[in-house]
């Protein structure tokens, strides 16, 4: 059930309805929660999360009427849903864009497996019965219809979040759509030879597509104020951006933004503040780098809103 005692409030809910909130007030916001069931149950052996999608996807692709911006800051590593299943659920998230709603996805918070750069302890193994050391990609943002959004941190410059390490990388499941395939070919090929072979997949989906302040946010939980941090402050973030500019569109005649992605690795990449300091560790690695153009720790950069707005409003 859903107790609404103080007590048991979450962080994670806290921070994210308080930061949405914040920074759109004047627009609607709802506050979706799911929960298993014996019924749901056979649809996937696990006992994570990862049944959750499932769930709430199917209830919002039966509304007549869906929100225009959606954000999600829970995720999972991408190798704990079955193929099918992860390809069913990013199915579903295409249908929610193709009919007007922008999925906002946080890139995670453990770099580009599990945050850990110390090899001797790292903990990134394929589950495949190989029991390999692979880069651990997260999913939902491993799915190419959504925007996964990655964290940065301070100002003049504003750098990759060190905290903790934005997520980012390569699925292991999804090819390189076509929309990114010339910003993350750029980065690729400027990669030392070699490097990282055989941890990640270059030929996969790539991730975050771009990043958002994701340190020092203070939110009220369990009626204290409280410092939160990660890409779950920073997803709902960018998405109050994707927001306002769908209510500018809106109050123009024009339709909401829907899937952001063609969008943002076309004309809207300019109107994003490159981000080119700065790692993403995990996996006994140092992760990526950030740097010019797309990367796999900040994407394609972090929203200047006047920018953004000129872009997908042309005269």
């Amino acid at each position: 059930m859903n107790s609404q005692n103080l007590s048991e409030a979450g962080t994670e809910a806290d921070l994210d309805i308080q930061i949405a909130r914040g920074l759109a007030p004047e627009y609607e916001t709802q506050y979706y929660l799911t929960v298993d069931s014996p019924e749901t149950a056979p649809f996937v052996n696990s006992t994570d999360s990862t049944i959750y999608y499932e769930i709430l996807l199917e209830f919002l692709l039966a509304q007549e009427k869906l929100p225009h911006t959606f954000s999600i800051s829970y995720g999972d590593p991408e190798q704990n849903y079955p193929l099918k299943h992860a390809e069913r659920l990013c199915n579903l998230f295409a249908q929610l864009g193709a009919r007007g709603t922008s999925v906002i996805v946080s890139s995670g918070d453990l770099g580009v497996g599990d945050g850990n750069p110390h090899i001797a302890t790292q903990t990134c193994f394929s589950n495949d019965g190989k029991n390999k050391t692979v880069f651990l990609p997260a999913f939902p943002s491993s799915c190419p219809f959504v925007t996964s959004v990655g964290a940065t941190a301070s100002f003049n410059p504003e750098i990759a979040v060190s905290r903790f390490y934005s997520g980012g990388g390569f699925s292991w499941y999804f090819p390189r759509p076509s929309y990114q395939a010339t910003a993350v070919d750029a980065y690729l090929a400027q990669l030392p030879k070699g490097l990282y072979d055989g941890l990640y997949n270059p030929e996969g989906r790539a991730y975050p597509d771009v990043a958002a302040q994701g340190a020092h946010f203070q939110i009220w939980n369990r009626g204290e104020p409280i410092l939160a941090y990660g890409t779950s402050a920073s997803a709902p973030t960018f998405a109050a951006v994707i927001t306002h500019l769908n209510g500018h569109r809106l109050r123009q005649g024009k339709e909401p933004l829907g899937f952001l992605n063609p969008w943002l690795y076309g004309k809207g990449k300019e109107a994003l503040n490159d981000i080119v300091s700065g790692y993403n560790p995990g996996c006994g690695t140092e992760g990526f780098a950030a740097t010019p153009g797309w990367d796999p720790v900040t994407g394609l950069g972090t929203p200047d809103f006047v920018k953004l707005k000129a872009s997908c409003t042309p005269p």
